[in-house]
């Protein structure tokens, strides 16, 4: 399974990545990042992003771009306050970007997308399918070495 956030902090290349990104993206825009979750169901994965005020059809587009899952939007909210001699006006706007790489046997037609109470859910369905992980153990001292490996010199 290799569903992953982008900029992840257990690649050993996000110093490499994070020094050569600037020369080969986008300037990012002021904006804001919605904070997102991973969770598994059964052989589903299940992307959270809270979203609050925002109006999915128009705000929200999620789309499968190579084999990367694209959650983009922008917010825009305006709120005005008048009490007396006082008047308030609040302005809140920006975009944001969220890319997740997909396993290479997921396709746009595995991904469906939901908008409940402030919450976008993502579904890649089979997106763990054929995933097996397996528990390496950890000893103190030295590295043991693998059996039926060989050496290399």
């Amino acid at each position: 399974m290799s569903l992953s956030l982008r900029n992840t902090w257990l690649s050993p290349f996000a110093e490499f990545d994070a020094l050569f990104r600037p020369l080969t993206t986008e300037v990012p825009r002021v904006g804001f990042t919605p904070a997102a979750e991973v969770n598994r169901e059964g052989d589903d994965a299940l992307v959270s992003l809270e979203l609050p005020g925002l109006d999915p059809e128009k705000d929200v587009t999620v789309e499968v771009d190579g084999g990367d899952l694209v959650i983009r939007g922008e917010r825009r909210d305006e709120r005005s306050e008048e009490n007396g001699n006082r008047r308030l006006r609040e302005v809140r706007y920006g975009s944001f970007r969220r890319t997740f790489t997909l396993p290479a046997h997921v396709t746009g037609d595995d991904v469906t997308a939901g908008y409940d109470k402030g919450v976008l859910t993502v579904r890649v369905a089979g997106a763990y399918r054929g995933a097996t992980g397996r528990r390496i153990p950890v000893t103190a001292g030295t590295v043991p070495a693998v059996e039926g490996a060989t050496e290399s010199k």
